[in-house]
């Protein structure tokens, strides 16, 4: 019987993942812009991302928002800032975006 190569297959598979898994770093992490909700639990927000879209039958715009759990390391945001957040990993069951940066501050009165 005749040696069998080294597992060649294998090391092309090999290559083929590390080049996928370079292509998804490359690809850019989705951010949003909304407004912070609440502020009262310790590096958390709730912020909310509201939209219009167009109705498919009806022509007729229609107001939409989505409600998302932010997280926030330093405590930045306050209630009513503008903020804009990007997705991450996972850090608890619903937190999965933290907050890049304080678009505008609330003005207080």
């Amino acid at each position: 019987m005749a040696p069998m190569a080294p597992a060649a297959g294998r090391a092309q598979l090999g290559d083929e993942d590390r080049r996928v898994s370079e292509q998804a770093s490359n690809t850019k992490t989705r951010t949003q812009q909304g407004t912070v909700e609440s502020d009262k639990r310790d590096k958390s927000r709730r912020v909310v991302v509201n939209f219009m879209t167009k109705h498919p039958k009806y022509g007729k715009f229609v107001r939409g928002r989505t409600i998302l759990q932010v997280h926030d390391e330093e405590n930045v945001s306050k209630k009513g800032d503008l903020v804009e957040v990007r997705e991450c990993a996972p850090r608890s069951k619903t937190k999965s975006w933290e907050v890049v940066r304080v678009v505008r501050s609330a003005e207080m009165a």
